[in-house]
C-alpha cells in the first residue's frame, strides 16, 4: 500500500444487498453498515468485510468513500462504518457535515485500526556527523510544513538552543498588565514590540538560518512560537515572520528558545526540517537503524472533523474505539491555553455526538477538540501531544473517565483538559504530566468532580491543578491533587477562582504537597468547605482583590507556616482547624497586590489551631483518630481514593 493511499473498511450487515450504484434508490435503503480493510478497495460497494474469491466485491479501501456511500445511504436510518485492524494513512482530512448526521465510525469487533494524518519516511540516508536526512518534495518550495516527526512511536523533540535551559533576550516591556478584567495591557503593544526582539550577541550570530529557525518566546502563563524573518548582528535583532501574542519582555519574563536549527541537533532522537535543502534531518537513538526505523510525517492539522452549521448542526455522530495519530499545526502562536489549532478530532456545531474509547497520541495540536450540546468525551486516552488534550465548549457536555497526560510537548502553556459552557461534567479524569494547568473551566453551572490530578504546573506559572476562570455557581467537588510544585513567577495551585468567579462551591477536595492549595484572586461570594488541605512544607491561602467568601469546616494541615493574604476577604470564617508545626498562622494585608501589614490570627472557640489528628490521607481516604478536635467541629472525612476513572 502506498503512503499516499487512506485506507478504512466498513461492514454490511446484509450481504445479500444489490450492489451499490444501480441508480435505484430502494438498494440503498436497507444498508445499515460499510466496511474498510487494508485490502479494501474503492471501487466495490464496502459491504462485504472481506474481498471475494473472484474480486468482484469487497470492503472499501478508505475512510473516505466509506463516509461517501454512507452519506447517499440518507441520514433516515443510522449507518455504522465498520474499520478492521491496521494501519490507515489520510493525505485529508475526514470531513463530516449534516449530511452525516446519524453515523456511527468504530473499530470492527473491538479490533486496533490507526489512523495516521501522514505519510511514511523512508530511504534515510548519512548526512554527516551522525545525522540522516530524506529529501522531501514541497519543503522547499513551501508546501509542506511541519512541527512534529514520529519515529519508531515517538513523538520526536526538535533541535533545539540551548541544549538545555533558555536563553535571555534583552527586550523590555514594562507597559502594566491591569488583569483580563481590566482590559489587558494598559497601552496597547505595537506591531514592532510583537514582532521583534533582541538578543545578547553571544547567544545567536549570523549562522542562524532563518529559513528554518523558529523561536518560543516565553510569557507568564503562556508562550509563543513564532518564525523568523530577519536577523540584523549588527543591532542584535530578530524580526518575526508572525507576531507574538505578547511581546518578548512583558510581565518581566525574557526567556526563549530557538528550535528547527542544525546547530541544536545535540541530542540522540532529535530532528529538524530544512527548509533550505528541502530535507527532514534526524539523529538516530543509539542502536537505531534508519532502514528499519518507521517514521511518519504530518500532512493535516485534523484527521476526522465534524462540522454543522449553528442553526443546522451536525447529530447524533459517534467515534469509538480508533486510534489516531499524527497531526501538525501551523506556524502561529496557540493563544492562551493554546486554544487555536485544531484537534485529532474536531468538532463545531456539534449535538448529541459521543467520542468514546479512543486513543489518540502523538498529534502536534489538539487531541480533541468539541463544541455544541450534550456531547460526550469518555473513557478516551490522549498523551504526547503538541497542545492539549480534550478541549470543549457548550451545553451538557460530559467530559468522563478519560486518562490525559504529557501534554504540550510543542507548546507548554497547553492545558490537558478545558472548556467551558453551561451545565456541563468534567467528572472522574485523571490528570498528570502537564506543564502548566491540568483541568480548567468557566462558564456557568459546571460540575468538577472526582478527578485525580498531579504533577501539573511543571513549567509555566499562575495556574493550577483546577483553575476556573469567570465560573459562575462552578462546583469543585471530590477531586484529589497533589504534587505540583511551584516553580516560580506567580505561583501555581491546587484549586485557583480567577477574575470573576462568583457563588461557586469548593467542597471534599484533597491536596497533598501542594503549597498553595487555594488561591483566589478578584473573586465574590465563593464557598470553601470541608477540605483537606495537607502540606510538609510552608502553606499559603491566599485571596488577592476578592471578597465576600465564605470559608469553613476546612482543614490545613502544614510541618511549616500557614499565610493567608487578605483574610479580610472572607466574610464568614467557621469551624475551621489551622494546624502549623510551628505554631503560627500569619495574615497578610494586601492593598491590590501590594503588603501593607501582617498580623497573627488568633484562634477562637469556632476556628482551632491545633492538631486535627489525621489517622490517613496519603491514599485518599482521609481518616480522623477518635479523639480528633475535627469531629467536634462536625467536619466529614473525606474519601477520594476514587478519584479518576472508573472500571467499567
Amino acid at each position: 500500500m502506498t503512503a499516499a493511499s487512506i485506507v478504512i473498511h466498513f461492514v454490511a450487515l446484509t450481504l445479500s444487498l444489490p450492489p451499490v450504484g444501480t441508480g435505484v434508490a430502494e438498494d440503498m435503503a436497507d444498508i445499515t453498515a460499510f466496511h474498510v480493510a487494508p485490502n479494501g478497495n474503492d471501487a466495490w460497494s464496502g459491504r462485504l468485510a472481506r474481498p471475494e474469491a473472484n474480486g468482484a466485491d469487497g470492503p472499501f479501501a478508505t475512510l473516505h468513500a466509506a463516509c461517501r456511500a454512507a452519506r447517499q445511504a440518507g441520514t433516515s436510518q443510522a449507518r455504522t462504518i465498520l474499520i478492521q485492524a491496521g494501519d490507515y494513512f489520510l493525505s485529508e482530512p475526514v470531513a463530516l457535515t449534516p449530511q452525516d448526521s446519524g453515523l456511527t465510525i468504530e473499530a470492527a469487533n473491538g479490533e486496533k485500526a490507526f489512523l495516521y494524518g501522514g505519510r511514511q519516511v523512508s530511504g534515510w540516508e548519512s548526512d554527516g556527523d551522525g545525522l540522516y536526512a530524506v529529501s522531501l518534495p514541497g519543503v522547499k518550495e513551501g508546501t509542506w510544513d511541519f512541527r512534529a516527526l514520529i519515529v519508531n512511536g515517538r513523538y520526536c523533540p526538535r533541535a533545539r538552543l540551548p541544549e538545555t535551559g533558555f536563553f535571555e533576550h534583552t527586550s523590555v516591556f514594562d507597559v502594566p498588565w491591569m488583569s483580563t478584567t481590566g482590559g489587558g495591557w494598559k497601552r496597547k503593544p505595537t506591531s514592532k514590540e510583537l514582532t521583534s526582539m533582541k538578543y545578547k550577541p553571544e547567544d545567536l550570530r549570523p549562522w542562524l538560518d532563518i529559513r528554518n529557525a523558529e523561536i518560543t518566546v516565553f510569557h507568564m502563563w503562556d508562550e509563543s512560537l513564532v518564525g523568523v524573518s530577519a536577523n540584523d548582528p549588527n543591532s542584535h535583532t530578530l524580526t518575526f515572520s508572525t507576531p507574538s501574542g505578547h511581546p518578548p519582555g512583558a510581565f518581566g519574563v525574557r526567556k526563549y528558545v530557538v528550535w528547527n536549527v542544525r546547530e541544536g541537533m545535540t541530542r540522540p532522537g532529535q530532528w529538524y526540517l530544512d527548509h533550505t535543502q528541502g530535507k527532514v534531518v534526524y539523529r538516530p537513538l543509539p542502536g537505531e537503524d534508519m532502514g528499519r526505523a518507521r517514521a511518519i510525517a504530518p500532512t493535516v492539522e485534523s484527521i476526522i472533523s465534524l462540522a454543522g452549521g449553528r442553526d443546522n448542526p451536525i447529530r447524533n455522530v459517534t467515534i469509538r474505539g480508533l486510534t489516531l495519530s499524527v497531526t501538525t499545526t501551523p506556524l502561529k502562536a496557540g493563544g492562551f491555553g493554546a486554544g487555536l489549532f485544531d484537534g485529532a478530532i474536531t468538532a463545531t456545531n456539534a449535538r448529541d455526538c459521543a467520542f468514546t474509547d479512543l486513543e489518540i497520541l502523538n498529534v502536534g495540536g489538539q487531541a480533541i477538540k468539541v463544541s455544541g450540546s450534550n456531547l460526550r468525551v469518555e473513557r478516551c486516552h490522549a498523551h504526547h501531544v503538541g497542545a492539549c488534550g480534550i478541549r470543549f465548549q457548550g451545553d451538557g457536555i460530559r467530559i468522563a473517565d478519560n486518562e490525559v497526560h504529557d501534554v504540550g510537548l510543542t507548546y507548554p502553556s497547553a492545558i490537558a483538559l478545558t472548556g467551558g459552557g453551561r451545565d456541563c461534567g468534567v467528572v472522574h479524569n485523571h490528570v498528570y504530566r502537564t506543564p502548566y494547568s491540568a483541568v480548567t473551566c468557566g462558564g456557568q453551572n459546571n460540575v468538577i468532580e472526582g478527578n485525580r490530578i498531579h504533577h501539573a504546573m511543571q513549567e509555566l506559572h499562575d495556574g493550577a491543578g483546577i483553575y476556573c476562570f469567570g465560573g459562575k455557581g462552578l462546583v469543585l467537588r471530590g477531586n484529589f491533587i497533589y504534587d505540583i510544585v511551584d516553580t516560580g513567577g506567580y505561583g501555581a495551585s491546587a484549586y485557583y477562582l480567577d477574575e470573576q468567579c462568583e457563588g461557586c462551591i469548593v467542597e471534599k477536595n484533597l491536596s497533598i504537597n501542594v503549597a498553595r492549595p487555594s488561591h483566589n484572586h478578584m473573586a465574590t461570594e465563593n464557598t470553601i468547605r470541608n477540605n483537606v488541605f495537607v502540606s510538609d512544607g510552608d502553606m499559603r491561602i491566599t485571596f488577592p482583590r476578592s471578597s465576600g467568601y465564605v470559608f469553613e469546616k476546612n482543614i490545613l494541615h502544614t510541618q511549616g507556616r500557614i499565610t493567608i493574604d487578605n483574610y479580610e476577604g472572607i466574610t464568614t470564617a467557621v469551624g475551621n482547624l489551622l494546624f502549623s508545626a510551628q505554631g503560627k498562622v500569619e495574615c497578610r494585608k494586601l492593598d491590590q497586590y501590594s503588603r501593607t501589614g501582617t498580623y497573627l490570627l488568633e484562634p477562637d472557640n469556632t476556628n482551632l489551631q491545633t492538631d486535627p489528628m489525621l489517622a490517613a490521607y496519603e491514599q485518599g481516604d482521609v481518616r480522623f483518630a477518635p479523639d480528633s478536635p475535627a469531629r467536634a467541629l462536625g467536619i466529614e472525612p473525606i474519601d477520594v481514593s476514587d478519584a479518576g476513572p472508573r472500571r467499567q
